[in-house]
């Protein structure tokens, strides 16, 4: 393959497996958008937690620390007891926030498109 030819765009690295990648789980963007749109970018677990029906606490924590770990959000341990732990996007991680912001008004916007789509085995409403 030569640099820069069409076979190179979908290579394993490439840069749409990248994005999709960091999206594997529906988690991953709905913290964004939750700790972005209704939490000014920082919240603490359990108001997390009570913003996002339907996670269970080990969900939201194993996408809490894969969002860490990937430089999305970071974790402040205050010293109280027991200690509070509060979650804020990142810079990397506000990036990130935009185009989960257009696909979600995209969704808002095309209801009767999301309609349309046919049932998935593994899909809940």
């Amino acid at each position: 393959m030569r640099p820069g030819s069409p076979e190179d765009e979908w290579r394993e690295d490439c840069a749409p497996r990248r994005v999709l990648a960091l999206f594997t789980t529906k988690w991953t963007s709905m913290v964004l958008h939750t700790l972005h749109a209704r939490h000014g970018g920082a919240a603490r677990t359990g108001v997390l937690q009570r913003s996002l029906p339907g996670i269970s606490k080990k969900m939201l924590t194993q996408t809490l620390r894969e969002m860490e770990g990937s430089g999305l959000l970071t974790r402040h341990v205050q010293g109280t007891v027991p200690p509070a732990v509060e979650y804020r996007l990142t810079a990397l991680g506000q990036r990130f926030v935009e185009p989960v912001e257009l696909l979600y008004a995209w969704g808002r916007d095309n209801p009767d498109a999301l309609d349309q789509l046919g049932d998935r085995p593994t899909a809940r409403r």
